[in-house]
């Protein structure tokens, strides 16, 4: 049989498909309306709510870093259940929650099984798709967050606005995330072997170390991500008086993305990973730079786009070479240091940008952040394409 004639949008492949959606629709129903909460319920003031919020992202990071060698080490649809159900239980915990204290306790371990979470399930999508469609179908898994991440902020300012209960929210993210964790109990998964438990503590347990290289980039292209992200709405506001336009920035973000993954996947499936990554990583270098020298409107929106296609192409094709410089044993070690690498820039991404926009602006910080990716597009051309080629498995 052709190798293009092999199913892509096989039952386990979709289902894994659908509940990645879910995992990211509950996630960011509540992010954009967290800040608002905390200040309203319990008078958090800037600084807090930065600390609580932090608190998550940094317990996803660390839960990252050993759920990988956990997906690899034992069962994986185990492991996925069993993270998935506590990822979806947490969702209780915001709202019998009663004091700052425990629902910033809360919202931080809440970070670990959403790690953990996303780890094991996009490990599972790789594992059901056949091995001729698997670069394709990377591409196409994040499409599920791409969707999520476009409707739900709507999604959740909308059910606000209406009931101004963000106990609803709690429930509905959480009856989502539950509808997610069913959907994974009915994968089916071929018995693969196991990664044998070694007498030492080595670090490749961890993190792929043939994939550093790679995750050198990932990380400088994740601070310049973390920079924008972080601080887009309220430059935007305050610099160039664009009211509430945050939201269309992300929205036409997240056109790009998922646009840009449509069109690359098919050189992904037929082999064409790198060629892939150099077209991604130079278009979101000219998004950079349109964000930082043209600082009005057609600057803010157009490098929104710009940004989305260039990251579209750029990560499942990240991806796929972290997959493919990894033994079918390590894949769960392979997922888990890209997201790491992606977690670390975006961390160093938030403190970097507001040290320097507190100093010097925001437009500083922004030329800091076209500096950065700079820095990791020439990495990639001039060590991490030639050393993926050279050490790539398949």
């Amino acid at each position: 049989m052709n190798n293009h004639e092999e199913k892509l949008w096989n039952s386990n492949y979709t289902k894994v498909w659908l509940a990645n959606f879910m995992i990211f629709f509950s996630f960011m129903l509540l992010t954009p309306l967290l800040p608002i909460y905390l200040k309203d319920t319990f008078g958090a003031d800037k600084h807090m709510i930065g600390v609580v919020l932090f608190g998550y992202t940094v317990m996803a990071l660390l839960s990252r870093t050993f759920s990988g060698y956990i997906v690899d080490r034992f069962p994986r649809k185990k492991v996925l259940i069993l993270c998935f159900t506590l990822f979806f239980l947490f969702f209780a915990g915001y709202i019998v929650a009663g004091s700052l204290l425990l629902f910033a306790i809360v919202r931080t371990l809440h970070g670990a099984p959403f790690g953990a979470t996303t780890v094991s399930n996009s490990t599972v999508a790789i594992d059901v798709l056949h091995p001729s469609r698997r670069a394709e179908g990377i591409g196409y898994y994040g499409l599920s967050n791409n969707i999520a991440s476009a409707i739900s902020p709507s999604v959740a300012i909308w059910i606000y606005e209406t009931t101004h209960n963000f106990d609803i929210l709690f429930i509905i993210a959480m009856l989502v995330a539950a509808l997610g964790m069913v959907i994974d109990c009915t994968v089916k998964l071929e018995p693969r072997e196991l990664l044998p438990d070694k007498k030492k503590i080595s670090l490749d347990r961890f993190f792929l170390l043939k994939g550093w290289h790679l995750a050198l980039n990932m990380v400088c292209f994740a601070c310049s991500y973390g920079v924008m992200s972080t601080y887009v709405a309220i430059y935007g506001r305050e610099k160039l008086g664009i009211e509430g336009g945050s939201g269309v920035f992300f929205l036409l973000l997240s056109v790009g993305l998922i646009l840009s993954r449509l069109t690359g996947n098919h050189a992904l499936r037929d082999g064409k990973v790198t060629r892939n990554a150099t077209i991604g990583v130079c278009i979101s270098l000219m998004g950079y730079l349109l964000f930082a020298a043209v600082p009005n409107a057609i600057g803010y929106y157009g490098a929104a786009f710009i940004i989305g296609l260039g990251n579209g192409h750029m990560y499942p094709a990240y991806q796929t070479m972290f997959i493919n410089l990894a033994p079918h044993t390590q894949r769960g070690t392979a997922n888990s240091s890209i997201l790491v690498a992606w977690d670390t820039g975006i961390g160093i991404g938030i403190l970097l940008g507001g040290i320097v926009a507190e100093h010097l602006g925001y437009a500083w910080a922004f030329w800091m952040a076209w500096v950065v990716n700079l820095l990791g597009v020439s990495g990639y051309f001039l060590a991490s394409r030639g050393h993926f080629l050279k050490n790539k498995l398949r």
